[in-house]
């Protein structure tokens, strides 16, 4: 998997390069996994961090996988902007993918393998 990060500020819940979802709140984290659980949406979490060199590294791969995934909805968080969000997903490292469908985790890759 790639990392997903916008070179670009984003505000609210927004669509970056019409593919990534870039989460900023909590409350838009619980409306994104809500709309989530209501559908069976495969759901990849990129959790990175604006000072990750490596999260910038593979920022461009997770984007194409957006681009190319249209089935799958694809979210970008930053960690220290959701702290609580990225201990409930029990975030050690970054980047770290969260591959999820159902509610649940199906995958974890941490690292920043393109």
């Amino acid at each position: 998997m790639g990392g997903l990060f916008c070179s670009q500020a984003a505000t609210a819940t927004e669509v970056v390069d019409s593919a990534v979802i870039a989460v900023h709140s909590a409350g838009e984290w619980t409306h994104n996994w809500q709309s989530h659980t209501q559908n069976n949406k495969m759901m990849v979490i990129d959790f990175s961090a604006s000072w990750c060199g490596q999260c910038r590294f593979v920022e461009p791969a997770f984007r194409a996988m957006a681009a190319q995934y249209t089935d799958a909805v694809f979210l970008k968080i930053d960690v220290d902007e959701l702290p609580e969000v990225s201990r409930q997903w029990k975030m050690q490292a970054m980047p770290t993918f969260v591959l999820v469908k159902g509610g649940q985790e199906v995958a974890r890759v941490v690292g920043a393998m393109k």
